[in-house]
């Protein structure tokens, strides 16, 4: 009996030290787990997120309307512990209110900053751009390099976006044909450029908003303009795996609700880019909001690759509320999340996944 009783005293204390063992093993996975999967939002707050992967550094940015910021860090999934730096604030009237959609290219080795502002009066947007000559965009200054005029009539512009291809720099921004009276329409345009803050030819139309799901103007529970706005906005270049195919990406339907979701205009590569007829717009949303999982309003993205360029991902904001309570767009937040590829060279967003599923970071991520 004495043997049994030692034998079982035994097993027991073993059976312990093994689930005690077992405990920190689980900790150790949860840790690991959390090391090499990221949550979204990004930010809490962050509409119009453009990020760029250079040298081996994100540099992220987004609208912050009287300034234009800049983070930098080596895992674009933890924005909240990034270096942060803002490079610009306006002092000329012209372009010191609302500041709208910042991009930072590389270009030539110098680095070039896109965005939108205007003098206090919303309907005078016009697209602006820095210049910084070092090679880290955190050193020195940027210097403004003047506004882009993109037609005789200074039409309001914004959200300007820049590609190469076949050897020539492109801008693509969103822009009115002709100014507003009593509605807005937005419009996307096209134009050569002659250097980074000039355009090298006339701008070309090629979409504008008179599909059914691009005009959406109107959030049936919530904040709404005083006027009709019918919207095609925040274009975003893309180029096929294959070479084949520019395509980009561009936000329609009323950012103030819910229905804003993005299409697609393409173009092959070795087609004329200032030919509209170049263009093929997708006849449905290619990515768009998804109340089961309660994302809306998805929008206004931008693309970047993992640090290892194995992996191609898409940069957006959306809300977690149909009505958005601050009123047009102030609660929207940055999210990021893994896209692939047809055989055929067009890209497969699939849908909007929910706030604080885990994910995996982006591949090479250190």
């Amino acid at each position: 009996m004495r043997s049994i009783y030692l034998f079982v005293v035994v097993s027991l204390m073993i059976s312990l030290n093994y689930s005690c063992s077992g405990s920190n093993s689980s900790g150790d996975a949860d840790v690991a787990m959390k090391d090499s999967t990221y949550v979204n939002p990004l930010l809490d707050r962050g509409p119009d997120p453009w990020a760029i992967l250079h040298d081996g550094t994100y540099y992220y940015t987004h609208t912050m309307q009287d300034s234009i910021v800049l983070w930098r860090t080596s895992d674009i999934t933890d924005l909240r512990n990034a270096e942060k730096k803002t490079v610009w604030i306006p002092s000329e009237d012209s372009n010191k209110h609302d500041l709208w959609a910042p991009e930072i290219h590389n270009i030539g080795g110098k680095w070039y900053i896109y965005y939108a502002a205007d003098d206090g009066n919303t309907d005078n947007h016009q697209l602006y751009v820095l210049e910084n000559v070092n090679d880290d965009p955190f050193e020195g200054s940027f210097e403004m390099k003047g506004r882009i005029s993109t037609d005789k009539d200074n039409n309001w512009a914004i959200d300007g976006s820049l590609f190469e291809n076949n050897g020539k720099l492109y801008m693509v921004w969103s822009g009115w044909q002709t100014r507003r009276v009593d509605a807005e329409t937005q419009c996307i345009y096209i134009a050569e450029m002659a250097n980074p803050w000039t355009l090298g030819s006339e701008r070309v139309l090629i979409s504008k908003p008179e599909l059914e799901w691009e005009r959406h103007n109107r959030n049936e529970e919530g904040w709404n303009p005083s006027y009709t706005i019918y919207v095609n906005e925040g274009p975003q270049p893309l180029k096929s795996p294959d070479g084949k195919y520019i395509h980009v990406a561009y936000s329609a339907s009323g950012v103030w609700t819910p229905y804003y979701a993005l299409g697609l205009l393409t173009a092959r590569t070795d087609a004329d880019m200032l030919d509209p007829k170049s263009w093929r717009k997708s006849p449905e949303p290619v990515f768009k909001q998804d109340p089961k999982v309660g994302v809306y309003g998805t929008g206004h993205n931008s693309f970047f690759m993992s640090p290892d360029s194995t992996e191609y991902y898409i940069l957006y904001h959306a809300r977690d509320t149909k009505v958005d309570p601050e009123g047009a767009g102030d609660t929207r937040s940055p999210r990021a999340q893994k896209f692939t590829w047809s055989e055929d060279g067009y890209p497969i967003f699939g849908k909007p996944l929910p706030k604080n599923f885990q994910l995996k970071k982006p591949s090479g991520t250190r």
